[in-house]
C-alpha cells in the first residue's frame, strides 16, 4: 500500500479533544496474529491451498455500504460513544449530542452485542444506543449473550413455574445486578410506596429462586438437550452462582427486596408493550449479512454453518426470535445460541472446514465479531481457512481495570466497499489496514 492511501484510511474524527488526542493519526498494514485449524482440517488440501488461507476476495465480496462495528461496550456509554467518534461515522457536538457524519449517514452501523451488563451506565448507553437510532442511521444491533442472559432473567419473572425456567434469573448472575441497581437508582429510590406491595424477602426468594428440588427436575426436563458432563456442569454452576446471589446483591447496594423490586420495573420497561426500552429487545439479531461478511457476536460453528447453507440470515433471524420468546430454555442450550458464546474451545460446538464449505457455497468469507477482548486492538485470524475479524477492543472501563488499560475505551473496525478493512483503537498506536 502506499503512503498516501495509508493517510486516506485513517478516520476523520469529531469530537472533544480529549478523545482526538487519544487515538491514533497514523496507519500500517494489518498483518495477519493467526491461522487456526482443527485436527480434522490437516488432512483437507482445500484448508491448506494457499488462495484460501490468504483469503482473495473479488468485488462482489464487499458490502454495497461502509460497514462501522461496534461490540461489547458492556454498559460503560462513554467508551460507546468515544468509539463512535471513533469510527468516524458520528460527530459528537460541544452540546454533548450525536450527529451524523457524511460517512455516518451513508454506512451502516452494526452494533456487535454486549450492549448491557457490568456498568456502570446501563441506562445512559441504551439512551445512547436510542438517540443513534433517530438521528437516521442505518443501524443493526446483534444479541450478545449478556444481553440474551439479562433478557431470560427477566423473561423468568412472567413465565410458569418450570425447571426449563426457573434458574434462568439467578443463571443472570452478579455482573447483571449493574442494571437492576440502575433502574433502582432511576425509578424507585425516591417512590418508597413502590416498595409497600413488594413482598418479604423469603417470598422474593422463593419468586426469584428455583425451588429445592430443581437440580432433580432439571435433569428430566434437560434430556435431549443438555447431557452427562455438560447437564452436571451447568447444575453445579447455578448452585454456585445461587449460594452467592444474595451476597452479590447486597454488594450492589440492593437487598433481595430491592433486588424484587427493580426485576419487575426492568420487566416493565424492557419486555412489556409500551415499556421505555422495549425497543432494545425487539430490535435485535442473531447475525447480519453484508455482502461476504457474517456479522455475529462470537462466531460461527458447522450446524449453523449448514443452517445457513440452506436458510437465509433474515429467516434466521426470525426464527431466533420465535424460539427465543416461545421457548428461551431450548434457545439458551440450543445449538442458536453458541453463536453468542463460542471461544471455539473444545467445549464448544466445532468449526471445521466442512463448516466453512457450507459458508463457501453460499459466499460467506468472513466473520466479523466480538465476545473475545483484545488488549492491543483488533485481530485477524483464519479458522480452517474462514477470515475472522475480531472487534473486541476492551471498551468498558472495569474490564480495562482488570487487564491494566488506562483511559477511557474506544475504537470501531470499518469493512469498506472500496475493499479494505480498518481497525482504530485507542490501545494501538496506529490505525491498521488490512486489503485482503
Amino acid at each position: 500500500m502506499t503512503a498516501n492511501s495509508l493517510r486516506r484510511a485513517v478516520p476523520r474524527y469529531r469530537g472533544p479533544a480529549t478523545y482526538l488526542d487519544a487515538l491514533p493519526s497514523r496507519a500500517c498494514e494489518w498483518p495477519l496474529e493467526h491461522q487456526h485449524t482443527s485436527p480434522k482440517d490437516e488432512t483437507d488440501e482445500s484448508s491448506r491451498d494457499a488462495s484460501t488461507r490468504r483469503g482473495t476476495f473479488g468485488k462482489k465480496d464487499w458490502p454495497s455500504r461502509d460497514i462501522i462495528f461496534i461490540s461489547d461496550a458492556h454498559a460503560d456509554a462513554e467508551a460507546f460513544i468515544a468509539s463512535l467518534v471513533a469510527s468516524g461515522g458520528v460527530h459528537l457536538t460541544s452540546k454533548g449530542s450525536l450527529k451524523l457524519t457524511v460517512k455516518g449517514k451513508q454506512c451502516v452501523f452494526v452494533i456487535g452485542g454486549d450492549c448491557l451488563d457490568k456498568g456502570p451506565s446501563n441506562i445512559e448507553l441504551l439512551e445512547a444506543l436510542r438517540s443513534l437510532m433517530l438521528s437516521g442511521a442505518r443501524l443493526k444491533l446483534l444479541a450478545g449473550n449478556h444481553d440474551m442472559r439479562l433478557m431470560l432473567a427477566l423473561m423468568r419473572l412472567s413465565h410458569d413455574n418450570s425447571a426449563r425456567t426457573d434458574h434462568l434469573f439467578v443463571r443472570m448472575g452478579a455482573k447483571g445486578l449493574a442494571l437492576l441497581k440502575e433502574v433502582f437508582d432511576h425509578y424507585l429510590v425516591d417512590k418508597p410506596r413502590a416498595m409497600k406491595s413488594i413482598p418479604s424477602r423469603a417470598e422474593c426468594r422463593r419468586r426469584l429462586f428455583p425451588g429445592a428440588d430443581w437440580a432433580e427436575d432439571f435433569r428430566k426436563t434437560a434430556k435431549g438437550v443438555l447431557e452427562g458432563h455438560a447437564l452436571e456442569k451447568e447444575i453445579a454452576r447455578l448452585e454456585s452462582k445461587m449460594s452467592g446471589f444474595e451476597r452479590a446483591c447486597e454488594k450492589q447496594g440492593l437487598s433481595l427486596r430491592q433486588t424484587y423490586a427493580a426485576a419487575l420495573k426492568a420487566h416493565e420497561l424492557f419486555l412489556k408493550p409500551g415499556g421505555r426500552f422495549t425497543w432494545f429487545f425487539d430490535e435485535m439479531r442473531l447475525a447480519y449479512r453484508s455482502g461476504a461478511f457474517l456479522h455475529v457476536h462470537a462466531g460461527v460453528d458447522d450446524a449453523f454453518a449448514k443452517r445457513l447453507g440452506h436458510q437465509r440470515v433474515a429467516e434466521v433471524n426470525r426464527e431466533f426470535q420465535r424460539i427465543l420468546r416461545e421457548d428461551p430454555f431450548a434457545f439458551y442450550y440450543g445449538e442458536l445460541a453458541n453463536v453468542l458464546r463460542t471461544k471455539y474451545r473444545k467445549s464448544d460446538m466445532p468449526l471445521t472446514a466442512t463448516g466453512v464449505k457450507h459458508l463457501s457455497k453460499v459466499g460467506i468469507r468472513a466473520v466479523m465479531h466480538g465476545h473475545v477482548n483484545h488488549c492491543n486492538g483488533q485481530q485477524l485470524n483464519w479458522r480452517c481457512g474462514l477470515l475472522h475479524i475480531e472487534g473486541d477492543i476492551t471498551l468498558d472501563r472495569n474490564s480495562r481495570s482488570k487487564e491494566g488499560l488506562s483511559g477511557v475505551g474506544m475504537g470501531a473496525t470499518l469493512i469498506e466497499a472500496c475493499g479494505r478493512i480498518i481497525a482504530v483503537s485507542n490501545d494501538h498506536c496506529v490505525v491498521k489496514v488490512f486489503v485482503p
